[in-house]
């Protein structure tokens, strides 16, 4: 399967695809795209980014990840993302990029997998009806405490982190399609593996910062930022075998939030986690905010950047098709400035897009809410409006 031309099939096309059809849609070969030429010109990015080497490269680590949260359907955003033109976009900016096969993250045992998948021919499955709708694992992941799929969670991220940190360091940027945002337990830790003195931007109508004792629904989606601080209750395994504290408190600022529990309020609160809601965006507008939260990690913008961005911090008029929206988010324009004024620094150095979820709703609102994850990564990338 190659996706170097835009989406054969157009957006409306079925999205409820069999378990085998998600797997299959989901490999693909290695792609290296150069950036056009016109008149023997070359495209460059819109903005010099200080810390990347070589050519303007970047690595998309494509990850089909659902186990952080309890809905399906999460995992067919980064094909999704990647047959909507993707690639092609960001090499239209100027930028060359490489994909590689999804497939590792894939073949993990603690992952639910169709009998008659390939990755499974060798492996014991017992007496199993080889139904496709169905699916089997062929290692136990029961719950410890009150975490849901822990070892499938720690796996993906342990390998995510891994890509991440091989691509940082050829000097790419890094640029991370979720599935769910319990994946940044990998991307930031492998970002922070090249660069130690990073800070991240979290743009989220939730704090994602529960810790395994704090959080209601044992969903790891909701904690990783407490996994990345090395918080309490976080040292715990299988996460402790991989996983070290990477992040200080005062190397974070949040964006956007809305919707953040008890036990997060009194977290942010007890280490001094600075965090702008909308009430900070109606109040001081998008761009003193995006000021403000720069001038408390970066304030004289000499530090890498690792922006992640759950698209969930858009209102859901704008991005409906994503697991946990929340009415009275950031607008379109708000939250693309966001992305826009990140890349003017040059700082930026890793990207996620997380919780696109092309499964739910109609036609319509996910061909939105994908629009809205392509524009918010190219604009990350260096597209302007002029």
């Amino acid at each position: 399967m190659t996706f170097l031309s835009r989406a054969s099939a157009p957006l409306r096309s079925s999205l409820k695809a069999s378990p085998i059809s998600r797997i299959a849609a989901i490999r693909s070969n290695h792609i290296y795209s150069k950036p056009s030429a016109e008149k023997g010109d070359s495209l460059e990015p819109q903005y010099k980014y200080k810390f990347l080497k070589g050519n303007p490269t970047v690595g998309i680590v494509g990850c089909p990840f659902s186990g952080g949260q309890g809905r399906t359907g999460v995992d067919l955003a980064p094909n999704k993302l990647i047959q909507a033109g993707l690639v092609e976009q960001l090499t239209n900016l100027g930028w060359e990029v490489n994909y590689n096969s999804q497939e590792k993250y894939i073949d993990i045992p603690y992952n639910p997998i169709p009998p008659s998948s390939s990755t499974n021919q060798s492996a014991k499955v017992g007496n199993i009806s080889q139904d496709d709708t169905k699916t089997i694992q062929r290692l136990p992941d029961e719950d410890i405490g009150k975490m849901k799929k822990p070892r499938l969670v720690s796996s993906v991220n342990k390998l995510v982190s891994k890509e991440v940190e091989d691509i940082a360091k050829k000097g790419w940027l890094p640029l991370t399609l979720g599935g769910d945002h319990s994946l940044a337990m990998g991307t930031v830790s492998g970002t922070k593996a090249k660069y130690p003195d990073a800070c991240l931007i979290w743009v989220d109508a939730h704090a994602d910062i529960n810790t395994p004792n704090s959080t209601d629904s044992g969903n790891l989606h909701g904690c990783p930022v407490s996994f990345l601080l090395g918080l309490e209750g976080t040292d715990v395994a299988p996460f402790n075998e991989w996983l070290k504290p990477c992040l200080k408190p005062q190397e974070i600022v949040y964006i956007g939030l809305r919707d953040v529990d008890g036990p997060e309020k009194e977290i942010l609160k007890k280490h001094g986690i600075k965090a702008f809601s909308m009430h900070h965006v109606d109040k001081y507008g998008i761009g003193k905010v995006v000021e403000m939260a720069l001038d408390h990690v970066n304030p004289d913008r000499s530090k890498p950047i690792h922006l992640s961005y759950d698209v969930d911090a858009l209102d859901p008029i704008v991005a409906p098709s994503t697991g946990t929206p929340v009415r009275g988010g950031l607008s379109f324009r708000e939250g693309h400035y966001i992305t826009e004024a990140l890349a003017e620094t040059g700082c930026l150095v890793s990207v996620d897009i997380m919780e696109v979820n092309p499964s739910l709703l109609d036609p319509n609102s996910v061909e939105k809410t994908v629009a809205a994850g392509l524009s918010l990564a190219r604009a990350s990338l260096g597209e302007t409006l002029l």
